[in-house]
């Protein structure tokens, strides 16, 4: 007999398109209420909703809350949870997804360019963590997924500020994870390497073969791919799994 999964609270930032509106979409298919964190796309945020709903037909609009938000800002990381917690009493999942990129040489880039990376990468995910620990510890339960990247792991030309940012969501996701594991809360990252999104499907087929030739599979991700091992460490068999990386890459990244 399949064993009933019991209901959770999940927020996802960066929840309207993408690897988070797949990871959005997961969630959703567990039964799972979702909090949709966006940065300002609504009308993308609400495509997301109506998918969550579609595919989980047992889900109503009641169960999904859509939250506009800057995670680089405090107020509204912590507007955020307090949203949650009034929509549905409990923060049982926390997936820190909302990320940018800026890319430019080291040379060249100028400093808001890395601040702002810096700022929604790390600073949002700190930011997050530290609003939704207090409701895990009286829950004594949690689960923190990080985003983070392989680019983080392996460094890549022209994004020093993002290498750095991931890097430091790999390194504050150990960190965090000791901090908590005594109250019963797991946090952990999923690395994603090359993934078909928005942002590949503007690149040529040229280019798009050239980049597989890195990837052992000689293939793109999928969104899909990266929610699934995100499913993995939001879920109830993971609890004795934590501070880990999980590199969803095609190979790219074996060590």
């Amino acid at each position: 007999m399949e064993q009933i999964r019991e209901r959770r609270v999940a927020i996802v930032t960066g929840g309207s398109r993408g690897i988070g509106r797949a990871i959005a979409i997961a969630l959703a298919g567990q039964g799972h209420q979702v909090v949709i964190n966006y940065a300002g796309n609504q009308e993308a945020a609400m495509e997301t909703a109506r998918l969550c709903i579609e595919t989980n037909p047992e889900l109503t609009e009641a169960d999904i809350l859509l939250v506009k938000g800057d995670v680089s800002k405090k107020e509204d990381c912590q507007r955020l949870a307090e949203a949650a917690m009034e929509g549905f009493g409990r923060i049982d999942i926390l997936v820190n997804n909302a990320g940018i990129t800026r890319d430019n040489l080291l040379m060249r880039m100028s400093e808001e360019e890395f601040d702002q990376v810096i700022g929604t990468n790390l600073r949002g995910a700190y930011l997050m963590m530290q609003a939704v620990s207090r409701a895990m510890m009286k829950q004594r339960y949690g689960r923190i997924v990080n985003m983070a990247s392989v680019v983080g792991i392996m460094g890549n030309s022209g994004q020093v500020n993002y290498a750095a940012s991931k890097g430091g969501v790999i390194a504050m996701t150990k960190s965090f994870a000791r901090e908590i594991a005594g109250r019963g809360i797991t946090v952990n990252a999923v690395a994603p390497g090359f993934i078909d999104t928005d942002m590949t499907k503007a690149m040529t087929e040229d280019a798009k073969a050239a980049a597989c030739q890195n990837i052992p599979m000689k293939a793109l991700g999928k969104p899909a791919d990266v929610a699934a091992a995100v499913l993995f460490f939001a879920g109830e068999t993971s609890g004795y799994v934590t501070g880990q990386v999980l590199c969803v890459d095609g190979g790219m990244c074996m060590m």
